[in-house]
């Protein structure tokens, strides 16, 4: 599968930051990481929460614009070597400048040069979708929806909501998916994840998101499952993010295949891959392996990602271009 071209739509950078380029970071900064790395190097958690400490623990020395400069050009470098031409990164002020507009524009600005880089140099396109952290409340939403409104544009194109499912309902972010709305912003939500149907259920009724991150738990729900499949809706599903967290016992178990069958738009990922030992074309071939997907599937996997791509017109049409082109 490596030479086929690929859309992502959903990557966090900071999740996507390659362990070496976190350790250098970490000895130029003289700040010990150790205890979040295995004895091979990789990063190591227990469960999903663990994860998200871990997470925390190596986005702790991303603490300058420049800092995040270097870590677009490493993911964007690893993404583009799994043939992916377009993706859609996961952005957060409050790892860029604690939600102060000012210092956020800087980290944007820093990221936005190297996007504009990878692109001259690797062929990859890169856009942005500020993402709120739902376990750090709705207040702090509050601030990092005023951020992505205020920025809002041709590379900023999309809001959501990360972090923990259980951590409030999804109505109490409403006033931030607003904000974002009247801005012109695309929205997308994690959930079903873990936090079962209902999940995606509120997301869609209390945000009205138009994308869901993961959603694979719906399959729990066939109603939903139809209501996914009758109005649209995109599904950014990461099975190595879902098999290496535990949400599925193995590929054969995992539900893309089936909701893919009853018409739900689904969409491949990665998500953090560093941490699940992932890369697109990772995922493309246990993919290939679990349910004898062909190229045809991919290829149309990919034209699907790019209509759901919150970029604009004339981005997704240099997307079909390359994708058409053999």
């Amino acid at each position: 599968m490596n030479n086929l071209p690929k859309v992502e739509l959903h990557l966090h950078l900071e999740g996507a930051a390659p362990p070496a380029f976190i350790r250098g970071l970490a000895a130029e900064k003289k700040e010990d990481l150790s205890g979040i790395f295995d004895e091979n190097g990789a990063y190591k958690y227990r469960d999903f929460w663990d994860f998200l400490k871990v997470y925390e623990a190596a986005t702790s020395v991303l603490t300058t614009p420049e800092d995040y400069r270097r870590l677009t050009l490493a993911v964007l470098e690893e993404s583009a070597a799994s043939g992916v031409i377009y993706s859609e990164t996961f952005l957060s002020p409050d790892f860029c400048g604690g939600r102060d507009v000012g210092a956020w524009r800087e980290y944007l600005a820093a990221i936005r040069e190297a996007a504009d880089e990878a692109e001259v140099n690797d062929g990859i396109v890169l856009r942005g979708v500020i993402t709120c952290i739902r376990h750090f409340g709705p207040d702090k939403a509050r601030e990092t929806a005023i951020c992505a409104a205020e920025t809002a544009g041709d590379w900023v194109v999309g809001f959501g909501i990360a972090g923990d499912e259980k951590a409030g309902k999804p109505k109490d972010f409403a006033w931030a998916f607003d904000c974002a709305r009247e801005a012109g912003l695309r929205l997308t939500a994690h959930a079903g994840e873990w936090g079962g149907p209902d999940s995606v259920r509120d997301a869609l009724d209390d945000l009205g998101v138009e994308r869901i991150g993961h959603g694979v738990r719906a399959i729990e729900d066939l109603a939903l499952v139809d209501r996914l499949a009758e109005d649209g809706i995109v599904l950014e599903v990461c099975p190595g993010s879902n098999v290496a967290l535990g949400v599925y016992p193995n590929w054969r178990a995992h539900p893309i295949h089936r909701l893919r069958e009853r018409g739900v738009t689904v969409t491949v990922s990665t998500d953090d891959p560093p941490f699940f030992h992932t890369t697109m074309n990772n995922e493309y071939d246990r993919l290939a392996d679990a349910f004898e997907w062909d190229d045809g599937v991919f290829e149309e996997i990919a034209r699907n990602s790019a209509k759901a791509a919150f970029c604009d017109d004339a981005t997704k049409e240099k997307i079909f271009k390359k994708l058409e082109t053999p």
